[in-house]
Order: structure tokens, then C-alpha cells, then sequence
């Protein structure tokens, strides 16, 4: 009787250890995608060029353009490519495939990876001086303004260009590096040629994953508050 109780004893044991390393092992694999999912981390994505960097925050109410963009720079398909479109006190323009050595430059502003995103719209989010926004096709042939699959836009205005909200989705906000933004609109374009600067200023992007407490020291961005934090406060 007692060799039958050590060996179920022995069996319980081993059978709750394997359930607590199998608990383990979930929730070292789960545990990242849910500290993103309640936000405590987030990517920062850096634009380089030869005028210095750009620091870029990508927004959670814009998943689709977030995603689609995270994908394309950490897979490397902005790299060597150039700002086709550069327009002073407007936006800088870049994105295309088509200015990738071996590309074809010519047909700048009409390339991207082959998809569009369906437009995302957010009231909040408007045309600030460093927004980024996503180019698109004009209404006559894109009624619903669907984003271009790869192409965008930075914000080069003071005051912004408020006038653009509800027409083109902002989803993101360069939060450092302000001065490359004048810098690469204000170089001489030759604008019969679709204010193509007349020399290349070529891109290549890198994506960090950091806690969102780093990234409001490191760069003084601020989140916005969820609704529910907004209540907790309120009861405190």
C-alpha cells in the first residue's frame, strides 16, 4: 500500500511541475504581446539621411498604417530610397520603390508595393508641423482615398496643413529631429521635374522597440491618456 502512495504521490507531483513549466513557457512567449497590447512598449522608427536623423512615433488608432509601415522599414524596402518630392513650407515626400538604384526615377511618385490601406481618419490627429501622412491617388480614380501601400509624407509648415486633414490619414509624428526636416525641404529642386531636389537625398530606416517610459523621457513625447487611466485619476 505504501509503494502505491509514493507512486501516486510521485505522479501528482511530476504531473502539477509539468503544468507549471508548460504555464512557464506560455507566458515567456505571451508575455511581450501583451505588455504591447497594454501599451508598454512601442517603436521608434529613425529616417536617416545625409542631413542627420529623424525620431518617428508610429500611432495605435492608425493600426493598419502602423503595421504596413513597421513592416516595410524593418524589412529594409525604404533603404536607398530618396525624397522624389520636396516642396518648401509643404511636405517632403518619399517612399518609392521607383528611386531605388536599378529603379526607374523617372516615375518617381507613382510606385509602392503593389497594395493600398483603406483610409484611417482620426480626428485628434491633424497636419501638424512633422506629421506623417500617407500619399495617395486623387479622388477621381480613388473615391474611398485609400493610402498608397508605401509612399509618405512629412509635414514642412509652421502652421501646418490643417486643410489636408480628412484627406490624407496622419499616422505618426516625427518627435525628433526637426532641424532635418528643414534642411532636406529647403535643398534646390527642379520643379519641372516634379520638385525632385537636384541632388538625392537618400533614406534608409531602422525600427527600436522600447518601453513608452523611455521613449517620453528620451524625446519628451507624451502619450495620450486612455479613458480608463482618465477615470482612475479622477477617483483618486
Amino acid at each position: 500500500m505504501k509503494t502505491f502512495r509514493n507512486f501516486v504521490s510521485q505522479n501528482i507531483k511530476k504531473t502539477m511541475f509539468s503544468r507549471f513549466l508548460l504555464l512557464l513557457i506560455l507566458f515567456t512567449l505571451i508575455s511581450p504581446g501583451v505588455l504591447d497590447a497594454q501599451g508598454k512598449k512601442d517603436q521608434v522608427v529613425t529616417i536617416s539621411t545625409q542631413f542627420g536623423e529623424m525620431k518617428v512615433i508610429l500611432f495605435d488608432k492608425t493600426p493598419q498604417h502602423k503595421a504596413n509601415f513597421l513592416k516595410l522599414a524593418t524589412e529594409g524596402f525604404y533603404d536607398s530610397t530618396f525624397f522624389h518630392r520636396v516642396i518648401n513650407n509643404f511636405m517632403i515626400q518619399g517612399g518609392d520603390p521607383n528611386t531605388k538604384p536599378g529603379g526607374k526615377p523617372e516615375l518617381a511618385g507613382q510606385g509602392g508595393p503593389g497594395y493600398t490601406i483603406p483610409a484611417e481618419f482620426v480626428a485628434e490627429y491633424s497636419h501638424i508641423k512633422g506629421a506623417l501622412a500617407a500619399a495617395r491617388q486623387g479622388d477621381q480614380i480613388n473615391p474611398t482615398k485609400a493610402s498608397s501601400g508605401s509612399q509618405f509624407y512629412i509635414v514642412h509648415n509652421d502652421e501646418g496643413c490643417r486643410h489636408l486633414n480628412g484627406q490624407y490619414t496622419v499616422f505618426g509624428q516625427v518627435i525628433k529631429g526637426f532641424e532635418v526636416i528643414d534642411a532636406v525641404a529647403t535643398q534646390p529642386v527642379n520643379r519641372g521635374r516634379g520638385d525632385r531636389p537636384l541632388k538625392d537625398i537618400v533614406i534608409t530606416m531602422t525600427v527600436e522597440k522600447m518601453s513608452r517610459k523611455k521613449i517620453a523621457k528620451l524625446y519628451g513625447y507624451e502619450y495620450p491618456v486612455a479613458e480608463s487611466e482618465k477615470e482612475k485619476a479622477k477617483k483618486k
